[in-house]
């Protein structure tokens, strides 16, 4: 479904990394289910790359890990996954 929710994002290395990672960039997603979401950034991401994703307001920060990357001059196109349920997320009707 289309979203367009401000976020900030975060890479990390590894698990441990990631809690202390620090955003760096601002990024939009553009589309979402309750278990994924889809946008593109500058951040150069790879398959199996663990991100963390936080809302402008705070509500929402969550850990993801990249499913599918799809690169285009001057930008990636990330499809990631939750790596655990984002309780809120997307309320279905």
């Amino acid at each position: 479904m289309p979203l367009r929710l401000s976020m900030q994002l975060a890479r990390g290395l590894d698990e441990a990394d990631l809690s202390a990672a620090h955003f760096t960039e601002s990024t939009i997603v553009e589309f979402g289910t309750s278990r994924e979401v889809l946008f593109s950034c500058s951040t150069p991401l790879e398959f199996a790359d663990l991100l963390r994703l936080r809302s402008s307001d705070g509500v929402f920060d969550f850990e993801a890990s990249v499913v599918a990357v799809q690169y285009q001059p001057g930008k990636t196109i990330v499809a990631a996954r939750f790596r655990k349920k984002v309780p809120n997320w997307i309320i279905k009707s």
